[in-house]
C-alpha cells in the first residue's frame, strides 16, 4: 500500500471525529497528495485515532511501515498548553478479513499492537510555516510475525500538532536468482528482522548436484546469503553466461561427402581420417554419415544411435 498513488479520498476511519482530518497536501516535491493533519494543541486529553484500510498480508512473515510526516514545533506556538506534544505512536490489528466497524477494534492499546512511539527528527516553526519551508520526517518501522490474512495499522495522536503525509505498506523478499549453477525460487524473508529462511536450489538444465544439497539464505533485508553446495555441468556441457546455461560442447557436423570431395579419397577413407585425423568419431552406416565427437553428446542420446556408432579407434 502506499497513499501517494490514491487518486481519491483515501477515506481512512477516524475517532473521534474532531480529531484527524483528511486534506489535500503535497509531498517534498510539491506533488499534490491526500494527507491527514491534526492540531488540537489547545485541547487537553486527546486520544485522536486514525485507522487506514484493511491491509492483505500476502504472505509476508514481517511487515515494513515507512511514514512521512511533519511536526509544528510546540515552543513556536503561542500560549500552548504543557500538554502539547511532538510524537504519535503506531499500532497495528490483525484479522483475517475485513471486519472493522466504526467501533472495533476499540479504541485503545489493547486489542491494538504498539509498534512504537515515532518522533520526528525535525519540527517546524511559524517562520519555517510563513516562509512555506518544509520539514518532512521519514521514519521506517517493522512488525512481525504476522500470521493472519491482513491486518490495519492505525495512528494515535495525542495532543500534537501534524501532518501525516504518506504511508507506504511493504515487505522484503529474496528475487528469482541463479547462483552456483542452481535456480532459487523468489524467497519471502522472515518473521524477525534478524531471521534468516533457507531456499532449495534446483540444478540448471544439464547441470547436477555436487558436494552438498545446495542452498541459499535470504536475509531479512532481502538478500542472499550464505551459499552452500553447487551444481556443475554434466559431462559434455560447458558453463557460460556467467553460469547461467549448461551448453552441449558438440563439434559442428562434418559430411563424410565433403571430406571425400576435399581428400579426393571414398567416403570409407574419409571416415578413417575422422578417427585417425580428426580424433572424431564416424556416426553412420555403409560408409556415409557424419562426424562428431560422440563423447560431447548426452548419455540419454547415446542409446538412441544404437548399432549406428563405430567407436573411435576402430577400423
Amino acid at each position: 500500500m502506499d497513499s501517494t498513488t490514491a487518486t481519491a479520498e483515501l477515506g481512512w476511519t477516524v475517532h473521534p471525529p474532531s480529531g484527524w482530518e483528511e486534506v489535500s497536501g503535497y509531498d517534498e516535491n510539491m506533488n499534490t497528495i491526500r494527507t491527514y493533519q491534526v492540531c488540537n494543541v489547545f485541547e487537553s486529553s486527546q486520544n485522536n485515532w486514525l485507522r487506514t484500510k484493511y491491509i492483505r498480508r500476502r504472505g509476508a512473515h514481517r511487515i515494513h511501515v515507512e511514514m512521512k510526516f511533519s511536526v509544528r514545533d510546540c515552543s513556536s506556538i503561542p500560549n500552548v498548553p504543557g500538554s502539547c506534544k511532538e510524537t504519535f505512536n503506531l499500532y497495528y490489528f490483525e484479522s483475517d478479513f475485513d471486519s472493522a466497524t466504526k467501533t472495533f477494534p476499540n479504541w485503545m492499546e489493547n486489542p491494538w499492537m504498539k509498534v512504537d512511539t515515532i518522533a520526528a527528527d525535525e519540527s517546524f516553526s511559524q517562520v519555517d510555516l510563513g516562509g512555506r519551508v518544509m520539514k518532512i520526517n521519514t521514519e521506517v518501522r517493522s512488525f512481525g510475525p504476522v500470521s493472519k490474512n491482513g491486518f490495519y495499522l492505525a495512528f494515535q495522536d495525542y495532543g500534537g500538532c501534524m501532518s501525516l503525509i504518506a504511508v507506504r505498506v511493504f515487505y522484503r523478499k529474496c528475487p528469482r536468482v541463479i547462483q552456483n549453477g542452481a535456480v532459487f525460487q523468489e524467497t519471502l524473508s522472515g518473521a524477525e528482522s534478524t531471521s534468516l529462511v533457507a531456499a532449495r536450489g534446483t540444478c540448471i538444465a544439464n547441470a547436477e548436484e555436487v558436494d552438498v544439497p545446495i542452498k541459499l539464505y535470504c536475509n531479512g533485508d532481502g538478500e542472499w546469503l550464505v551459499p552452500i553446495g553447487r551444481c556443475m555441468c554434466r559431462a559434455g556441457y560447458e558453463s557460460v553466461e556467467n553460469g547461467t546455461v549448461c551448453r552441449g560442447n558438440l563439434v559442428p557436423s562434418v559430411s563424410l561427402g565433403a571430406l571425400a570431395s576435399v581428400l579426393g579419397g571414398q567416403s570409407g577413407y574419409a571416415s578413417g581420417i575422422c578417427m585417425s585425423r580428426l580424433g572424431l568419431t564416424f556416426l553412420g552406416k555403409g560408409g556415409t554419415g557424419t562426424c562428431v565427437d560422440v563423447d560431447s553428446l548426452p548419455s540419454s542420446s547415446i542409446p538412441a544411435l544404437g548399432s549406428s556408432i563405430r567407436c573411435k579407434g576402430s577400423v
